[in-house]
């Protein structure tokens, strides 16, 4: 890249770095948690607008889109505008919606995970508006919701229904402002045995659903230890983060038990080899269990539905992918040192761009995950200007 445009991006990232600042700041004071995001898309949509971004529009499902330019290339930045919710507020040393700044940090629920990245795409969208982008090019900003409750499916929405056709998306998920190429995959399935109920002051006349479900429970604490390891994504798990039990009444036995497994997948695990390990269970043969994939099915804050499998698939690139290393040209370009590429340990809408649709798709994001969903949710403003600066040189090196 020419010296000057990587020049005049520098200045400009550092020229709009307080309004940034403060667009996260607004963001942060409108609680936006999954399925409650309309506060916070209408603002982002009046600043696209003011910032004057070619098109601005708020799609059925209720994602903010914001274009840049016409042509038939399309770059997609990609931010989920809903956060978790706050937790214990006894926790928070801050007002979780006050977006204080301090010391050159903005803390506040989400400013990790993710309004940081949604402040510095849409100011990445004002120095494109005035340094221009590639005649080819369309550049997306978008807002998109429900990934806290469902990951990838606003953007199974924004493929499948809104018809865009990305060539990258950037996962603006925080990265610590590293370069990602991937992570494990997960989902979600329950686990339940039947019993049959009987008065509890002589259990010996029923089948107690709990007994059943047992031993199928300290398997699956073994089958942990033994799932597959990969060199890159790290190890597949699977842990019991739900149990439940039906009966007629506290004093009778069990009549049906269902557990909630949580299940990281990595590299070269799917969700039919995930459900055998556990059909293969002998626990599961003797107790005559059964198995399931939860649906997710909750309308978005307009009231759409979108039903999907709660079944999110892993994904990874090369190093040695075109797109990867653009984006690594890119870092070199714009600060002058070799960048850290790794993964995240958690997931994010790339389930969906990569895992099910697969887009080339990279992550790269102000703050650090470490404090996502944490009482210390912060990003520092130094982050906010890099990134801007990442991302519209990305736009010109892509």
């Amino acid at each position: 890249m020419e010296s000057n445009l990587i020049n005049k991006i520098t200045q400009l990232a550092e020229k709009y770095t307080a309004d940034t600042a403060q667009f996260l700041r607004d963001m942060i004071a409108i609680p936006s948690v999954s399925c409650e995001e309309e506060g916070v898309v209408r603002r982002i949509k009046e600043e696209m607008e003011t910032i004057g971004f070619d098109e601005v529009t708020i799609d059925p499902m209720g994602n903010v889109l914001g274009r840049i330019g016409s042509g038939k290339r399309i770059i997609v930045f990609d931010a989920h505008v809903d956060t978790v919710d706050v937790g214990n507020p006894d926790l928070w040393q801050v007002d979780p919606f006050k977006g204080k700044l301090e010391n050159g940090i903005i803390y506040g629920r989400g400013a990790s995970d993710m309004e940081g990245g949604m402040a510095a795409i849409t100011y990445a969208g004002k120095i494109l508006k005035e340094i221009g982008i590639p005649d080819d090019v369309t550049v997306y900003a978008v807002g998109s919701v429900q990934e806290e409750d469902c990951d990838g499916l606003c953007w199974q929405y924004i493929y499948k229904e809104d018809k865009i056709n990305p060539d990258l998306v950037v996962i603006t998920e925080p990265t610590n402002l590293n370069i990602y190429r991937g992570h494990r995959g997960r989902m979600e399935l329950e686990v339940e045995t039947s019993g049959i109920s009987c008065h509890g002051s002589a259990p010996e006349r029923g089948e107690n659903a709990i007994y059943k479900m047992a031993p199928i429970i300290q398997e699956i604490e073994q089958l942990n230890e033994r799932l597959k390891h990969d060199d890159f994504l790290g190890k597949g798990t699977v842990t019991i983060s739900h149990i439940r039990s039906t009966a007629p009444s506290l004093c009778s036995v069990s009549d049906g038990c269902t557990i909630h497994l949580d299940r990281r997948l990595t590299a070269g695990e799917t969700d039919e080899s995930a459900m055998d390990e556990i059909r293969n269970l002998p626990s599961f043969k003797k107790g005559n269990a059964k198995i399931r994939v939860l649906e997710y099915d909750t309308p978005s804050y307009t009231g759409l539905k979108y039903p999907t499998r709660k079944y999110y698939p892993t994904w990874h690139f090369e190093e040695s992918d075109p797109h990867v290393q653009a984006s690594i040209k890119s870092y070199r370009a714009i600060f002058g040192s070799q960048p850290i590429v790794d993964k995240w340990t958690f997931s994010t809408n790339g389930v969906a761009t990569a895992g099910m649709f697969g887009i080339p798709t990279i992550g790269f994001g102000p703050a650090n995950e470490i404090y996502a969903h944490g009482p210390q949710d912060q990003c520092p403003v130094e982050h906010l200007t890099k990134a801007m600066m990442f991302y519209a040189t990305l736009v010109w090196e892509f």
